[in-house]
């Protein structure tokens, strides 16, 4: 069954543009390393096949994007047998991929984008969502309404035509 993540930015899930039809994937993956490395491999392939080819500018940031937020939904959002949820959709005509990872952790949340902090030198962790803010247009998170925990969502303009 899919999950529905009310947004009042998000993209359309269904219909909408002929240019968007087909052009949305989504899976559960676990709340693990492997489930992360898992879902980043399965988007890229999915992007190039929607054009954004593998090796361009446009996918290599996408898929970073995508690969942080996947990595923090198993490191800061894992509860114990649930699984993260990715969405991806591309919005035709504004050249946009929007990015959706769910996790199930609602007391564990990031900061707002204009909030972010760089770490100290000595830090060994804590620069991902930095690098999630400097590669896509915009970024941030909700609650979800249906349940607990977060979904934390960016999005990305991209040249290559999808």
């Amino acid at each position: 069954m899919t999950s529905q993540l009310p947004n009042p930015v998000s993209a359309p899930r269904s219909g909408g543009l002929g240019d968007d039809l087909g052009r949305t994937f989504e899976m559960r993956f676990t709340s693990t390393p492997r489930g992360a490395r898992l879902a980043r491999r399965l988007a890229a392939h999915r992007l190039d096949t929607w054009g954004i080819p593998y090796g361009t500018g446009p996918h290599e940031e996408i898929v970073l994007v995508l690969a942080e937020l996947a990595a923090n939904a198993v490191r800061h959002g894992h509860v114990s047998g649930r699984d993260f949820h990715l969405f991806l959709h591309v919005i035709a005509p504004a050249r946009t991929i929007r990015i959706e990872v769910t996790d199930t952790r609602a007391e564990r949340t990031p900061p707002e984008p204009e909030a972010l902090l760089a770490p100290d030198s000595e830090d060994t962790g804590g620069r991902g969502l930095l690098l999630v803010g400097a590669l896509a247009t915009r970024w941030g998170w909700h609650l979800r309404p249906e349940g607990p925990g977060k979904t934390v969502w960016a999005e990305c303009v991209f040249a290559t035509p999808a």
